[in-house]
């Protein structure tokens, strides 16, 4: 008894082997229709599907940096006294604006008198230097006067003149007119004018103050001609040429997009392994700030390849679809009344995106001169292939 059960329960187990699929061939037979999906003529109207092509497009690939807003040196003037002295009267704030020659700062010095006095006596001393040379030039062609006399009277002339030189100068430093001084007008007050329009930035001095001729008075700039330095590392920095258009934001403007061009690129690798790429700003704006930091994004290349709409590229997971029509099958609806339409969902890489395409890597053998890609409607398409696939296969 025992040896016949044991022979039907074997039969059993045999047959049921025999009855069990292949699941790598029922895998290989539905493959297909995992990545498809149908709908019907009213699904479709409602989806808003619309076909299209791939298209060659010049999409801009770029290179993100950071960087911030500054001043050329011509631009940044740091104000000082030529000669020391006391600060008389100022009306210097942080944040001013100040025009060129307007006065910032008086300073007093005695010695600014003694200067403008030296002046004077040498003035006398070269009128009468002048004359005598002229006077021994004279006797020396008439054989009257020695040459050693004439010699001595050129020396004389020559190094007052050159002290004269000097001292004009020194007048001229210290903003005093040598005419009002031949006048008789002698002060011991300077003055001390912006060399520049611009707005004041910093102040190190108060009234009573002395200032050496090394001290920082105040600190001009000149917000008109603003440009951005950008930092980019060294592996990067063969990407970066003179010309290329950049975009950037402030750091308080998150919302505005401005612009700029490569102008000039540093030959020295900083320690941290950077270079300093220097670009002009395509629209000034006098009200921007020295030192605001921005981000950037420069276009490096620009490159004519394969593109479709950002919208028909569409997301599930960490992949990227685009779905076309599938026309190799004669396909019905399943009431077997309306006609179905069927899509194919093809992974791609996706690249650049610019102006509302995008850049797509296709796989090898798409036909690109004949697929109709869906350019409309694909969201509506994946939702359902996401949806059929938790539910079963979507065809």
């Amino acid at each position: 008894m025992k040896k016949i059960l044991y022979m039907i329960t074997l039969a059993s187990i045999i047959f049921m082997s025999g009855c069990k699929s292949d699941p790598e061939n029922k895998n290989e037979e539905h493959h297909e229709e995992e990545n498809s999906v149908e709908l019907t003529a009213n699904q479709y109207k409602n989806a808003g599907i619309a076909f299209g092509k791939v298209e060659m497009k010049n999409i801009s690939s770029t290179l993100p940096v950071n960087g911030l807003l500054d001043v050329p040196p011509q631009n940044l003037i740091t104000v000082a006294a030529m000669m020391g002295g006391f600060v008389k009267t100022t009306s210097l704030l942080q944040g001013m604006k100040v025009k060129k020659g307007e006065v910032l700062v008086t300073i007093q010095n005695p010695d600014f008198i003694q200067i403008q006095q030296d002046y004077l006596n040498n003035k006398s001393k070269l009128l009468f230097a002048e004359q005598e040379y002229k006077r021994q030039e004279e006797l020396a062609k008439d054989n009257v006067a020695s040459q050693k006399t004439l010699q001595q009277a050129a020396s004389e002339y020559q190094s007052l003149k050159a002290m004269h030189k000097g001292l004009l100068e020194k007048l001229l430093i210290l903003g005093i007119n040598p005419s009002n001084v031949e006048n008789g007008t002698i002060k011991s007050i300077v003055s001390i004018v912006s060399p520049i329009s611009g707005y004041v930035t910093a102040v190190n001095i108060n009234i009573g103050k002395y200032v050496n001729p090394q001290d920082l008075i105040c600190e001009i700039v000149d917000t008109e001609h603003l440009h951005a330095e950008l930092t980019v590392f060294e592996k990067d920095i063969y990407k970066v040429k003179k010309g290329q258009k950049i975009k950037f934001q402030l750091v308080n403007e998150e919302k505005k997009i401005r612009t700029a061009t490569v102008y000039l690129i540093n030959r020295k690798i900083s320690e941290d392994r950077t270079v300093r790429v220097h670009a002009h700003l395509d629209k000034e704006d006098s009200n921007l700030l020295p030192n605001t930091y921005l981000k950037a994004s420069i276009e490096v290349t620009d490159n004519l390849t394969t593109a479709l709409t950002d919208e028909a590229i569409v997301d599930s997971g960490d992949k990227h679809y685009i779905f076309i029509k599938d026309d190799k099958h004669d396909h019905k609806h399943n009431k077997g009344t309306a006609e179905g339409f069927l899509f194919t969902a093809v992974e791609v890489k996706k690249g650049v995106s610019q102006n509302g395409y995008s850049e797509v890597f296709l796989p090898d053998g798409f036909d690109t001169e004949h697929a109709e890609v869906v350019v409309k409607g694909a969201y509506a398409l994946i939702s359902k292939m996401n949806n059929s696939e938790e539910g079963g296969h979507a065809h």
